[in-house]
């Protein structure tokens, strides 16, 4: 369905259940030069039982138009925009990636309206190799090479998918070509700039799970685990995949944030 956010239509799924945002709602942010798309199986898996499900798609990106947002705290505004059009009731936020970089900013920026935060092959800082950036900025195929590339584990490289005819790697290959030009470049500067301080990770007073990969080549298994040592309370996850947890591991993602999303809240001070 389609919201108005900042002037703008935006697109979000729904998990293919009809949108109430009287039920507790959980709203999914891609990573760079992504879509809804990538939460399939996570966000049908929840609107099916009895959550109100948004998997959006960000501006300049999937079926949202607009401009891709020159940082991440823009970006976090424009969430927070969403929230409030979808007269969403405190959503839990799930982010990949740049999009955990999303979701972390809008709960240290507005946490009384967020419910529940996790953060998915994550770190802070976020930093981006400069040969991928200047690949970004010439809008240059190698870009989607490295994205696809790095963005896997060695072994699901290998692996059969269970789609006949496909792989993990050329679907998120192909996925990342459909993205508008500049759209990857303007997401890589924005995480490589974004920084946040110790002081403000532990001061978040949002219940918070950290899920990160093993064998993840994008944001180190190391660096998703310091990020989870500095909120207070936060859960911790491993999972033996790469960067794209969501479909190398999803059966493993799937019942972390199960495990985190159904329970009570509890106040992780």
């Amino acid at each position: 369905m389609q919201f108005i956010v900042e002037g703008y239509p935006a697109y979000a799924y729904t998990g293919g259940r009809a949108f109430d945002p009287a039920l507790p709602a959980i709203v999914f942010i891609h990573g760079a030069a992504f879509d809804h798309s990538v939460w399939q199986w996570q966000s049908r898996y929840f609107a099916h039982h009895g959550f109100c499900v948004l998997a959006v798609d960000l501006p300049g990106h999937g079926r949202s138009p607009g401009a891709p947002r020159a940082s991440i705290e823009d970006w976090s505004r424009w969430i927070a925009a969403l929230i409030e059009s979808a007269a969403l009731e405190k959503p839990a936020l799930v982010g990949h990636s740049m999009g955990s970089l999303i979701a972390l900013q809008a709960a240290l920026e507005h946490g009384t309206r967020i419910s529940k935060l996790a953060l998915v092959g994550t770190a802070s800082p976020m930093p981006v190799g400069e040969a991928f950036l200047a690949a970004a900025r010439a809008d240059s195929p190698a870009a989607l090479d490295m994205e696809a590339v790095w963005g896997h584990s060695r072994q699901s490289q290998l692996a059969q998918s269970a789609v006949p005819g496909t792989t993990l790697l050329g679907a998120s290959r192909r996925l990342n070509g459909r993205s508008k030009p500049g759209a990857l470049s303007a997401a890589l500067e924005a995480c490589n700039r974004y920084r946040v301080t110790k002081e403000a990770l532990g001061a978040l007073r949002v219940p918070t799970l950290v899920v990160a990969g093993k064998r993840d080549q994008m944001t180190s298994f190391k660096a998703g685990k310091a990020v989870a040592s500095e909120i207070p309370g936060a859960r911790f996850v491993a999972l033996d995949a790469g960067h794209s947890m969501m479909s190398e591991a999803p059966h493993g993602l799937l019942a972390a944030l199960k495990a985190f999303l159904t329970t009570e809240l509890t106040d992780p001070r």
